[in-house]
């Protein structure tokens, strides 16, 4: 009689050593060793801050905590987006290993980076000045 095979399921709590193991999956897909750094840079500090908090499930509302964690820093927009990025490549591999199912990473992938307020700086030129530099040609 042969033995029915189980499919794995997923974790619910992901340990350091799954993470690790993600980590190298993602580091490993980059190409840019510039990229590699800084991924490395945001996976290594969310590690730290998912280590040091009470121990959480890996899932969107953890992910969410982090982004609120970031934006209490004086980091820009495009700092927490960057590493909101990482963390989401993170879960894709770690869902991809099969450590947690594919709509937990679904939901993290869906967690909102942080609003980029644009503000203009320098001298702009205002409608008549625009028109007075371009030749009307009629």
């Amino acid at each position: 009689m042969a033995k029915s095979r189980r499919k794995r399921a997923p974790k619910a709590v992901l340990k350091l050593p799954d993470l690790e193991q993600s980590r190298s999956a993602v580091l490993n897909s980059l190409t840019s060793a510039s990229s590699k750094r800084s991924y490395n840079h945001a996976i290594r500090e969310f590690i730290d801050w998912y280590c040091s908090e009470p121990r959480l499930a890996f899932n969107k509302t953890v992910v969410t905590r982090y982004r609120i964690a970031l934006e209490e820093h004086p980091y820009a927009p495009s700092t927490i987006n960057l590493r909101l990025a990482a963390i989401r490549r993170l879960a894709y591999e770690a869902s991809d290993c099969g450590l947690f199912s594919p709509d937990l990473a679904a939901g993290i992938r869906g967690v909102k980076g942080a609003r980029r307020l644009g503000v203009r700086v320098g001298n702009w030129l205002t409608a008549d000045e625009g028109k007075k530099l371009i030749p009307s040609g009629r």
